[in-house]
């Protein structure tokens, strides 16, 4: 059985993480509103992700005897002023994300729940790209997007993206 504050806090990853999907699918409808399909497609296959990190999180509880609690999700806020603020904020919420993750380790690693601490080294490494991805993709824009025909090459680079299921088997 896994300490109680390091059971809760991995539930509450849950929901962050399908919060994570609700903001990303938000950004994904406002680029495709605004006709780049690109983003929008960035975004939808970000929201792909997060659902499967949800879904990682929700399996390693169950394989540890322990019940899984799903909360309300929040509806994301957020507004959009210029083509930019949903990378911003992407980048920002993954930050946040890293220390929630972090979090949890911590609480892992004062309790000596190796195991834990075990399976959260993959996000743990998956946040540093998710940063570094949120930031390029910031840098990019900042350096190209208020030129219309870059802005149209960054949007087909983003067009590229596929979803690849994570790696992470717990089995």
């Amino acid at each position: 059985m896994l300490d109680r504050k390091v059971k809760d806090l991995l539930n509450a990853q849950i929901t962050a993480e399908f919060y994570s999907a609700y903001l990303y699918l938000d950004f994904s409808n406002y680029y495709k509103d605004a006709g780049l399909d690109g983003y929008a497609n960035w975004y939808m296959v970000q929201a792909q992700e997060e659902r499967d990190h949800a879904m990682l999180f929700i399996r390693y509880l169950q394989q540890q005897g322990e019940s899984v609690s799903l909360e309300t999700i929040d509806k994301p806020d957020k507004e959009y002023k210029a083509f930019i603020d949903p990378l911003k904020m992407g980048a920002e919420h993954e930050r946040v994300v890293t220390g929630l993750i972090n979090d949890i380790y911590a609480e892992a690693f004062k309790v000596k729940d190796f195991r834990t601490m075990q399976f959260l080294d993959w996000f743990i490494k998956e946040q540093a790209e998710e940063e570094d991805s949120a930031d390029d993709n910031i840098t990019k824009f900042e350096l190209f997007g208020s030129d219309s025909k870059s802005l149209y090459e960054l949007d087909a680079d983003m067009k590229a993206r596929t979803y690849a299921p994570p790696s992470l088997v717990l089995d």
